[in-house]
């Protein structure tokens, strides 16, 4: 009776072996490429630069009015966008190899989140040179992040905060 406890341990061990190589394997074979996370990635991107282009919609021309209730709003809101797209982006598997770029990558999105919030904020309280030294700093940091990903080839997950301040 003891060798049969054995040789079923044995067989168990051995199938528990064979089932996670072939979980290894199969999560190995299901790794994502660049050019797959680009295409689950570039919608969502997608969306949150159409909702900027709405959100931002005559915004620059009331700046330069001295009008900056709305703008600020603007700001404000493009800043909860783009944190909430940021959300979707990170739950997306990535590519293994790329993990610390992409790491870095989300650091400065968010950090561009921050930005278009203090923007909002300098223009509320009226501080509109002061918002024009934050839009200096969405450039700055939107120029860091594309260089991080630039491997990658987005198109709408490229950072461009000129184009709607």
């Amino acid at each position: 009776m003891g060798s049969t406890h054995l040789r079923r341990t044995a067989a168990l061990a051995v199938a528990i072996g064979t089932f996670i190589l072939i979980a290894a394997a199969s999560a190995s074979a299901a790794e994502v490429t660049r050019d797959e996370y680009r295409e689950q990635l570039e919608p969502i991107c997608k969306a949150n630069t159409q909702a900027n282009e709405r959100i931002f919609a005559g915004a620059r021309a009331e700046v330069r009015q001295g009008k900056l209730k709305k703008p600020a709003a603007a700001f404000a809101k493009a800043s909860r966008a783009l944190k909430s797209a940021l959300g979707e982006i990170e739950a997306v598997p990535r590519p293994v190899a790329d993990e610390a770029r992409l790491t870095v990558w989300f650091g400065l999105v968010g950090k561009e989140a921050e930005l278009f919030a203090t923007a909002g904020k300098k223009l509320k309280v009226g501080d509109k040179v002061g918002a024009e030294h934050v839009v200096t700093k969405l450039t700055q940091n939107a120029n860091k992040a594309n260089v991080e990903v630039l491997p990658f080839g987005f198109r709408y997950c490229r950072l461009e905060p000129a184009k709607f301040t």
